[in-house]
């Protein structure tokens, strides 16, 4: 079994990737800003919580050492997204290859998939501005992850517009590299499967891979 660490393990896909890498008999050190909010998630055996800063590469370093992957699922709405998700992906590289931890899967979100060659939903000229702004933190991001981190093998897993925290898990899903793929909607459930595939059995490497029911 591997040993995980997940980066915004408090969320909610952090809190489904942590469940599912339990259920599969992974030990898991789970990272938030304030264990004292998130004692729920630790268990005696399998999940330890602990304070962490995904853009912090002491910290990363820090929190990292011993572990087999990690998993970027943290993210700050009060900080522009630009300047969040590259300073993250900066100290990621940094921190996990300190560490010593080879495989990496970050969040991306689907407005950056392409939905004919070249053309991404977020270039409709009609997509708010608002959104366009956070889509353009994981465009940063992806960017410097391609440029930068030539030695880490990691993946940008990209889930549909509609993700689901109520829905049932059914454990499959459908996947396509860099652009919009199956039915746009995926339970938190499941896209923790495919995170959690990706890290058993890597498949995909250094791309982005949109998953969809």
């Amino acid at each position: 079994m591997s040993r995980i660490v997940i980066f915004g393990a408090g969320g909610r896909v952090g809190r489904a990737a942590v469940a599912e890498a339990v259920r599969r008999g992974h030990t898991v050190t789970a990272v938030v800003r304030d264990p004292g909010k998130y004692r729920e998630l630790g268990t005696p055996d399998a999940v330890t919580v602990v304070r962490g800063d995904a853009t912090d590469a002491e910290s990363v370093a820090a929190v990292a050492a011993g572990h087999d992957a990690a998993v970027n699922a943290s993210a700050r709405l009060d900080l522009p997204a630009e300047e969040y998700f590259t300073a993250a992906a900066r100290a990621l590289v940094d921190g996990l290859g300190r560490a010593g931890v080879g495989r990496l899967l970050v969040l991306g979100i689907a407005t950056t998939l392409e939905v004919s060659p070249g053309v991404r939903v977020m270039d409709d000229p009609l997509f708010p501005a608002e959104y366009r702004l956070f889509s353009q933190g994981h465009v940063a991001e992806f960017e410097l992850l391609r440029s930068a981190a030539a030695d880490l093998d990691w993946l940008m897993v990209v889930p549909p517009m509609d993700l689901d925290a109520e829905a049932e898990a059914t454990g499959r899903y459908r996947g396509a590299v860099g652009a919009v793929v199956g039915q746009g909607r995926i339970s938190h459930a499941d896209l923790a499967v495919a995170l959690l595939d990706e890290i058993e059995t890597p498949r995909h490497h250094r791309v982005q891979w949109a998953v969809s029911h």
